[in-house]
This record gives C-alpha cells, sequence and structure tokens, in this order.
C-alpha cells in the first residue's frame, strides 16, 4: 500500500521570460505565457515516487508538477518552449515552493498516516487544495480532495493589510520607524564612544 498527499496552492497565469546577451547586454529576448501554474506544489509520499505511482496514473489523475501546471499553446510561441517551463520549475524548486518529499509520509498503522510539509514564508494567501491517493500496485484505488483557506497571521497578518490598503500609511509608518531606529543606533554609539 502507498499514500501521496499532494498540496497546490492557488494557481495564477505567468510570463516566463529568457535573457540572452545582444551586443554585449542581457535582455529579455523570449517569452512563453503559462495559463496556469501552482504558487506552491508539494508531492509527500510513502516511498520513491516511481515505486509508488505508475506513470499512466500520474497522467490520469495530474499527480507530479509537470503534469499540473498548463501550458497550452506555447510551442508556437517561441524555440523550446518546454526549456521555459523546465527553467521555471527549477526555479521554484530552488525557493522552496515546488517540493518532492519521497518517503515523507509515515503509515502508523494500516489505515492511519501522517505527513508534515512546511509552508514557505512568502506563501501565496488562498485556497491550498490537499490531495490524498490511496495506492496499490502503483495504481489509485481512493482519492480525496479538500480546500484549505491558507493566510498570515499576527503581526505579519497587520503589516501586510496595512501595506495593501493603506500604502500611504505604511510608507509613512516604515520612514518613522528607520528614522527612530538610526537615531536610537546614534544614541548607543555616542554611549559607547564616551
Amino acid at each position: 500500500m502507498g499514500v501521496i498527499i499532494t498540496i497546490e496552492g492557488p494557481a495564477t497565469p505567468l510570463m516566463v521570460r529568457r535573457k540572452d546577451r545582444v551586443w554585449g547586454i542581457w535582455i529579455n529576448n523570449a517569452a512563453v505565457a503559462v495559463d496556469s501554474a501552482p504558487s506552491f506544489y508539494a508531492v509527500a509520499t510513502t516511498g520513491p515516487l516511481t515505486d509508488v505511482l505508475s506513470a499512466t496514473e500520474n497522467l490520469r489523475h495530474g499527480i507530479t508538477i509537470d503534469r499540473v501546471i498548463r501550458a497550452v499553446g506555447i510551442t508556437s510561441e517561441a524555440d523550446a518552449s518546454e526549456a521555459f517551463i523546465e527553467a521555471m520549475m527549477r526555479v521554484r524548486t530552488a525557493e522552496g515552493r515546488y517540493r518532492l518529499l519521497d518517503g515523507r509520509v509515515e503509515l502508523t498503522d494500516q489505515t492511519l498516516f501522517r505527513a508534515d510539509v512546511t509552508l514557505p514564508a512568502n506563501l501565496t494567501e488562498g485556497g491550498y487544495k490537499v490531495r490524498l491517493f490511496l495506492l496499490r500496485g502503483g495504481k489509485v484505488v481512493a482519492e480525496q480532495a479538500r480546500l484549505i483557506d491558507v493566510r498570515k497571521e499576527g503581526l505579519e497578518r497587520l503589516i501586510y493589510n496595512l501595506a495593501q490598503d493603506q500604502p500611504l500609511a505604511y510608507g509613512l509608518l516604515s520612514l518613522a520607524l528607520a528614522a527612530f531606529a538610526g537615531w536610537a543606533a546614534s544614541a548607543v554609539f555616542r554611549l559607547i564612544r564616551n
């Protein structure tokens, strides 16, 4: 028996650009529009993904990240358009936004399991889709999906709301805080010098 858990953040369209060197200057030379790419995506499994899931079932249920990204018609937008998608996936993996967590689902009993997934600090707020797959012999025998609302809390939420809803007040507060921090540092250095 195998278990796969996927966590998918809100999906948005985006533009993936390639920089090329033209006359000694790096500029954006080619671009590809991606219809929909999740802001966060994690796949946690009970074992190596290739051992737990067959390629046919992955295609049918869209479990891995390459099956979730929607980029219809990109082949006409640029040469080697698949390289743009691979580059976007590589960048988001390096940022910790796309993760493959082999062996991170613990089976505590025949019917109980547990997986811990850490969300990044710069997450996109919204509805996160969590899908659970129960597999036998590489085939999905049961599937369940839930939507979880994810948002920032506490001081981080207050600062985020202030910056989004009242940018002038946020800017003035930032300037006042920076001026106070500069004055406080100056006062401490004067006391240390004397």
